[in-house]
């Protein structure tokens, strides 16, 4: 009875925590294909949100063509956004389950080709 007291009152992860678990099981299952980057777009906070710092990229899966973001903003030191320029090759891990979750950078993987 205790333990299952202490599992329903567990704090929700944060969005930061969820997005990091995303990485990281993109970083260990996910498959590598060709991309290419787009922009590289700086957003105001606005409304207790933090500034944002949105890589934007896009790449083809199985004939089919997605364009995503990705939030680089606490992965900024791993980067040199300065480089990352529109056309700039890069790799891109994503989820054969669902091709449109993706990420070009983690923690542990650059796909970014400088």
């Amino acid at each position: 009875m205790l333990g299952a007291y202490a599992l329903l009152r567990r704090k929700p992860k944060t969005p930061d925590q969820l997005e990091r678990e995303r990485r990281a099981w993109l970083e260990g299952t996910g498959r590598i294909t060709d991309g290419t980057v787009i922009d590289v777009q700086e957003l105001a906070a606005a409304n207790n949100y933090h500034a944002a710092v949105m890589l934007i990229y896009k790449y083809d899966v199985a004939g089919v063509s997605y364009e995503c973001s990705q939030d680089v903003t606490y992965l900024r030191h791993w980067i040199n956004l300065h480089s990352c320029r529109l056309g700039l090759h890069t790799s891109v891990k994503y989820d054969p389950q669902n091709p449109g979750n993706s990420l070009v950078v983690s923690e542990n993987w650059m796909g970014l080709r400088q």
